[in-house]
């Protein structure tokens, strides 16, 4: 007599749905969609200095655009991404060397790669804005 045999649906591997998210997978994702936001950033500046190149016309024109608040606020944006990619591309140098692998160090490098960038993105639009006299 033939055996029947019932297998069990599972995923092939983890997934999403399997794990809640931790900081550090998080981190993770950021860290990319940062990577691909400063690609869009750069071309943003590209666009800039064409402009400038274009003439007195076209630079006028990117000003403007630039200096609407939704402009200002794809700058600000733009530039919290540079700096919480760049903090996260040193998280990984620490990492790299064998430093920081405990999950509470782990954990401590995340949320001060958060806050880190947070700060320094005021600090550099406070100082932008000083430098300049105000708004």
């Amino acid at each position: 007599m033939a055996e029947v045999r019932h297998t069990i649906e599972r995923p092939l591997s983890p997934h999403l749905g399997i794990y809640r998210p931790l900081i550090n997978m998080v981190m993770s994702i950021v860290h990319r969609i940062t990577g691909v936001a400063n690609y869009v950033g750069a071309l943003l500046i590209a666009a800039w200095l064409v402009a400038v190149a274009m003439g007195p016309d076209a630079y006028a024109t990117a000003n403007a655009v630039f200096g609407h608040p939704l402009g200002k606020l794809v700058l600000v944006g733009y530039s919290w991404s540079v700096i919480h990619h760049m903090l996260g591309g040193i998280r990984h140098l620490i990492w790299d060397t064998g430093r920081g692998l405990e999950i509470g160090a782990v954990n401590a490098l995340c949320w001060t790669t958060i806050l880190g960038s947070l700060a320094l993105t005021v600090a550099l639009w406070l100082a932008g804005i000083a430098a300049r006299g105000g708004l």
